[in-house]
């Protein structure tokens, strides 16, 4: 239905969208629990001028729900050189768009950024909506460090880049988040264990939001062989795997790192910035620093 009515439904309360200004907007939707829309993200989608969807058939469930009538139309990878263009027109023409994924945010794992740079490229308006994220959510359920992280979507198909993909991933100082298929979840973390080490720990989100939602924790190792013994699973996969362990550094790295540090600034704050380097104690650092200033003051007077 393309009618022009711009108002939503929440409950038995329907409400009217307030007019939107031209501009691009990239509207976040729920990645499963439908209830997981934005109040800004529904007046957004009924105010638009035109909805552009990945699939406009599964989107229409989400409309649907809220009541949400206006006009759709289908971009995704296959029909974005044909679709884009038009959308710009529209935009030029002093249309809105409201840009939405199958799932989640647009632009993450999904296409979009093509028509993002094009509208950027033309002085086009692009707002951001945000809302659900299936990376997000695995990550805040993990357990894992939270405070840097990597995501890097789908890992290749084929075994031996697969690896080297992954290999290009074992030193990063960040949490990596991982979308995958259910029916390759087990040789995934089996190449992860192989390239990443199988003592890392991990994480893996499945069916985030929705009613047989899981998360389940473990070392890379046990994962691998238990996805290996277990049915297949259902339903969307985000892997997170933990940063690898910092290794301890040598004595007479932290002495070089100490003095090195000791020549630019007060003892007591160069022992502090060594702590935040290497994780070690700040007191013991300074008892360190202060050892080695003694060394070098006996052997200068020698």
């Amino acid at each position: 239905m393309t009618g022009d009515k711009r108002s939503y439904v929440i409950g038995q309360t329907e409400i009217a969208a307030r007019p939107l200004a031209p501009a691009l907007y990239l509207v976040a939707t729920p990645i499963g629990n439908l209830a997981d829309i934005t109040l800004r993200a529904l007046e957004t989608l009924a105010a638009a001028d035109i909805v552009a969807c990945e699939d406009t058939r599964v989107s229409r469930v989400l409309l649907e729900r809220y009541g949400i009538r206006r006009r759709t139309t289908a971009y995704h990878d296959h029909n974005a050189p044909e679709a884009g263009p038009k959308l710009i027109a529209a935009l030029e023409a002093g249309q809105s768009v409201a840009l939405i994924s199958d799932a989640g945010t647009p632009l993450v794992a999904d296409p979009g950024y093509r028509l993002v740079g094009e509208a950027l490229d033309r002085g086009i308006r692009v707002v951001p909506i945000p809302g659900p994220s299936a990376a997000l959510a695995a990550l805040t359920a993990s357990g894992l460090p939270s405070d840097a992280f990597l995501f890097a979507g789908f890992l290749p198909v084929k075994t031996g880049q697969r690896l080297t993909k992954l290999e290009s991933f074992r030193q990063v100082p960040a949490t990596l988040i991982f979308f995958e298929s259910p029916r390759r979840l087990a040789e995934t973390l089996a190449a992860m264990a192989e390239a990443l080490g199988g003592t890392r720990r991990a994480a893996i989100g499945r069916e985030l939001t929705k009613a047989f939602e899981e998360t389940r924790t473990g070392t890379l190792r046990a994962l691998a062989e238990h996805y290996a013994a277990a049915d297949t699973p259902k339903g969307e996969i985000v892997i997170c795997v933990g940063p690898a362990e910092a290794k301890a550094d040598e004595p007479e790295d932290i002495d070089r790192l100490l003095l090195s540090l000791a020549a630019e600034m007060p003892a007591s704050k160069a022992a502090a910035e060594a702590a935040k380097m290497t994780g070690g104690q700040k007191q013991a650092l300074y008892r360190r620093l202060l050892e080695l200033r003694d060394t070098s003051a006996e052997g200068s007077g020698g």
